[in-house]
């Protein structure tokens, strides 16, 4: 009876132990389950995050192949320009270097890639930067950019305060030959901000690091006046 007794009891113990390894494994299991549904969750959501910041961008007319600047001109030497609206130092860049770059796109020797970057939103209460910059996309839609650049480089205001209005943007647009309300409705619906990004971005990941910066066929030109950019552009097209 009690040879019978110490069987069951030994059955009953190996009995609960395999239970006990059953139960471990099903945890096992179902840890490692909710682990792979988080994997697989993250890398849709980075899959689809990665897709919008690559592709979710609209570029206007006139944009370059990579969607990173706006061309003017077709010439065989290539200059890129960063600038930013409320930046100073574009402004007397513009000022003082503007022409020349027209005429060297007149004169067929350029082909010039304007990059409206937003490096500075953090000296205006209105991000306006990027304002400016997704309105110049809508200046370039309507192929203005450049006379639109021009006239924001006019009335550039400020750093540490709100910058233009939208209004004021708009207004500037129909001064330069916009259609306003077709410009108002590019600016105020967000047709180009996310280009803005991606412009700035590109930049970014270039190595641009401040504005203005000038490139003559990749090659940054320290000596930002007229006769420098001449003298670059002509030592380049050689």
């Amino acid at each position: 009876m009690s040879s019978r007794k110490g069987r069951n009891e030994a059955a009953r113990v190996v009995r609960e132990q395999l239970a006990r390894e059953r139960r471990r494994k099903r945890t096992l299991w179902t840890s490692v389950a909710a682990v792979a549904v988080l994997v697989i969750a993250g890398l849709i959501g980075w899959s689809i995050y990665s897709s919008q910041r690559s592709d979710g961008y609209t570029a206007p007319t006139g944009a370059n192949d990579a969607g990173t600047g706006v061309v003017a001109g077709s010439g065989p030497v290539t200059v890129d320009i960063y600038e930013d609206f409320i930046c100073p130092a574009c402004q007397q860049f513009e000022q003082a270097s503007g022409a020349t770059i027209d005429q060297l796109i007149s004169e067929g020797k350029v082909r010039v890639v304007y990059h409206p970057v937003a490096y500075l939103d953090r000296f205006s209460t209105t991000k306006y930067s990027t304002r400016s910059s997704a309105a110049s996309g809508c200046a370039a839609e309507g192929g203005k950019y450049r006379e639109y650049a021009k006239a924001l480089f006019e009335k550039q205001p400020p750093e540490g305060g709100a910058g233009l209005s939208d209004d004021q943007l708009v207004d500037i647009a129909a001064g330069v030959g916009l259609d306003r309300d077709g410009f108002a409705s590019c600016l105020r619906e967000g047709t180009f901000k996310a280009w803005t990004e991606h412009v700035t971005e590109e930049a970014s990941k270039a190595g641009i690091s401040g504005t203005p910066t000038i490139l003559v066929n990749g090659q940054q030109v320290a000596d930002r006046s007229p006769e420098g950019l001449r003298a670059a552009v002509e030592a380049a097209g050689k």
